[in-house]
């Protein structure tokens, strides 16, 4: 039971950690759709699109150290006004 625990706890904190594409876009000023396929295509190096076997979805990794360089922008306060934003 305690490791189940753990494991949700862990795995809460990735998913808190993990820049979500909509919010790389908001940092960038362009449309989630375009964060996306840039992405899928390599064309935005902010991290990687990865499609699993047998998936029909992609899954997106965005680094905030990459995204960090690629605006110049203190990522991790965006990231804090945009989740403070969506709250309310």
């Amino acid at each position: 039971m305690q490791k189940a625990k753990e494991y949700i706890e862990r795995r809460d904190r990735l998913r808190d950690n993990n820049i979500k594409p909509v919010e790389a876009a908001d940092i960038l000023g362009v449309s989630p759709q375009f964060v996306r396929v840039a992405m899928q295509l390599g064309q935005l190096p902010i991290g990687v699109a990865i499609k699993l076997p047998g998936s029909t979805e992609f899954t997106y990794q965005i680094s905030d150290n990459l995204l960090q360089e690629r605006t110049s922008k203190n990522v991790q306060e965006e990231i804090r006004r945009i989740r403070e934003r969506n709250k309310r």
